[in-house]
């Protein structure tokens, strides 16, 4: 699958809400994931959907937008801009796609510094009622 289709199918996921069964269906067996607030990768499609199903509930609001696109080989970037409790968050997302256009790697990456303590605090929370 070539990188604009596998883009297309990550911003369908992610207008849908990043539904979990959706991200799964996108998502390799051993995929990872690379958080802004978590210093070691967490490993595995199920971790994964469940960071990214979070993300969703927290930083996809009504304000969330990308505004940019960098397109490589196998990789993008997406530049994204949102507000949390009055909070603007500024952050990149870089999905890496294997040949058949399923994510393998996820970096979330956040500024500014009240921004990333905001998404700490709102992800903590989700991931805990998730589990619930």
């Amino acid at each position: 699958m070539d990188i604009q289709s596998a883009l297309a199918r990550w911003h369908q996921v992610a207008a849908n809400g990043s539904q979990p069964n959706e991200l799964t269906a996108i998502m390799r067996e051993d995929a990872i994931f690379h958080s802004p607030v978590v210093h070691t990768p967490q490993e595995g499609r199920s971790i994964v959907v469940a960071y990214l199903s979070a993300a969703s509930q927290t930083l996809g609001n009504d304000s969330f937008r990308y505004v940019r696109e960098v397109v490589g080989d196998d990789t993008v970037v997406l530049e994204f801009m949102t507000e949390m409790e009055g909070i603007k968050v500024n952050g990149i997302d870089m999905i890496a796609f294997d040949e058949e256009g399923r994510i393998k790697d996820f970096k979330v990456m956040v500024r500014p510094l009240k921004a990333v303590n905001k998404v700490w605090d709102m992800m903590a929370a989700e991931l805990e009622r998730q589990k619930a």
